[in-house]
């Protein structure tokens, strides 16, 4: 499961302590040449994540969800981990946010179970698509949780983004699924980890990447007995093939965050949608109905406005850091 596509930003001004300001989404024009590698990038990690996805949805034929998630969770954590102590020493987990830290890390193992679980009964461009809601609840929550004013055009953009899903979902009629309703949750669980990484600016972003690996992990192992089955040599090798795909995804996704501002990569993340149809018709031979086209094509455009508006707040909220830190 990829990460929805978000275009946030986080800018603070110097401390007293002569700290350099930060400026998470692009505090500098990014070189022409920066900004394509990022994007291809961005396009690269999209083909990693629809693999994992369908590597995944292959193994919910024959092994729990949760145990496939603890599974892509056991791997996850034997890579990063390590990279995490190499390049942070001692300090690898040291966090002033434990308690956000706990939460972002449930809500994240959460959204990769129920999406998980979506992918036993749905398609894996069917799931993928209405997975990619997640930008609508993150408008939602930053209401209550961040104190953020949404105006009617972002409120806009959110409406056609459900009328999407609809499209996807089809309720009241005979291709409608409850399991539909699984990757509503997981965007819903990712939503509550992106505005607590909001909440987090402060954090480094290696000890937040290794609470969310550990505590995933240990919330995972504690439920997983209870839904287990002895995986197969050959689900072994799938599993460590679909901890791979995933890992090499988020790995490409921070490479391209490292070259241009956010906003500037999270249209090109809906090309995930294309992949998941392709890969899913590929292995399983499933086509995806055309009002899941018509739909993620809809929720695209919901995204796509919500990443420029995200843009428009975000060169603004810079500008205004920027004029305190002036004064």
């Amino acid at each position: 499961m990829s990460p929805p596509p978000t275009a946030s930003a986080v800018a603070r001004c110097p401390s007293t302590e002569g700290v350099s300001a930060t400026l998470t989404a692009g505090s500098a024009a990014p070189a022409k040449d920066a900004t394509f590698a990022a994007i291809g990038l961005t396009l690269l990690s999209t083909a990693f994540f629809a693999m994992g996805d369908v590597t995944a949805k292959g193994l919910t034929g024959t092994l729990p969800a949760l145990e496939v998630t603890w599974l892509r969770y056991i791997v996850f954590c034997l890579v990063v981990m390590p990279t995490v102590f190499i390049t942070r020493g001692a300090r690898a987990m040291h966090t002033s946010r434990p308690l956000l830290q706990i939460i972002r890390a449930l809500a994240m193992a959460g959204s990769a179970v129920f999406f998980i679980l979506g992918l036993g009964y749905l398609q894996v461009a069917e799931a993928t698509a209405i997975n990619f809601i997640s930008p609508i609840f993150i408008t939602a929550l930053s209401i209550p949780l961040l104190g953020e004013t949404v105006g009617i055009r972002r409120w806009a953009a959110a409406a056609v983004g459900f009328l999407g899903v609809m499209l996807v979902i089809q309720p009241g009629s005979a291709a409608f699924q409850l399991a539909a309703l699984l990757p509503i949750a997981a965007a819903l669980s990712w939503a509550v980890a992106a505005i607590t990484t909001r909440r987090m600016s402060s954090e480094q972003p290696e000890a937040t990447l290794a609470w969310s690996a550990v505590i995933g992990l240990v919330a995972l192992t504690a439920f997983v007995p209870f839904h287990w089955r002895t995986p197969s040599a050959e689900e072994i090798g799938l599993a460590i093939l679909m901890g791979g795909f995933s890992t090499m995804g988020h790995w490409l996704i921070i490479l391209a965050y490292r070259k241009t501002a956010a906003s500037t990569i999270a249209p090109f993340s809906y090309v995930q949608l294309l992949f998941a149809g392709l890969l899913g018709f590929a292995v399983f031979g499933t086509v995806p109905g055309a009002m899941t086209f018509v739909g993620g094509l809809v929720i695209a455009a919901s995204g796509l406005y919500t990443a420029h508006r995200e843009r428009i707040r975000t060169r603004e909220a810079r500008l205004a850091a920027a004029g305190i830190c002036r004064s």
